[in-house]
């Protein structure tokens, strides 16, 4: 299961260009509908405690599905397969970017992956929308989030403590109607 998780983890970290939201499509595909691994309701909790948790999003994800498959050597072998790619990646680009940044093509291709990555995270926010906006209160939390977010420049680590807590309010208080 260590091995196992190492490289399906590894797979997603080399395939995956553009950060930890350009990898929550495959994310989604390898680990709800391939495996099973996590259920859609999970991988959305997963991918709130990783947006509040310090560190890549794909990498704190990585990290809960390692840990709920083989525990806290799961959590490393999964966490170790997400990084150990890029890392390999870095260090290669590194020794060579200086050398090769200001051919044209280089810099058209960094032009064409940043849209491609632009696309998959418009993509990841289509489907978490989806999944999370499940009633009026949800769909007003999003969209002030957003306009406080984009036009206030609130930071969203407070909004994401003030969301979390209108939403234990809304539950405290539908739970007291019933």
């Amino acid at each position: 299961m260590l091995w196992e998780l190492f490289c399906i983890f590894a797979r997603i970290g080399v395939c995956t260009f553009g950060g930890g939201y350009a990898m929550l499509p495959m994310l989604q595909r390898e680990l709800v509908d391939a495996r099973g691994w996590a259920t859609e309701s999970e991988l959305m909790d997963y991918y709130a405690i990783g947006q509040c948790t310090p560190g890549v999003i794909a990498v704190n994800t990585a990290t809960f599905i390692g840990y709920k498959k083989a525990g806290v050597c799961g959590a490393i072998a999964a966490t170790a397969g997400m990084v150990f790619p890029s890392l390999v990646i870095i260090t290669v680009i590194a020794a060579f970017i200086q050398q090769f940044a200001h051919l044209a093509a280089v810099q058209h291709a960094f032009a064409g992956v940043r849209v491609a990555v632009c696309a998959l995270v418009l993509h990841s926010v289509y489907k978490m929308a989806k999944q999370g906006v499940v009633d009026v209160l949800t769909g007003i939390i999003l969209i002030a989030v957003f306009c406080a977010v984009v036009f206030l420049r609130v930071s969203p680590v407070v909004m994401i403590v003030l969301s979390g807590v209108v939403g234990v309010a809304a539950g405290v208080i539908r739970g007291a109607r019933s």
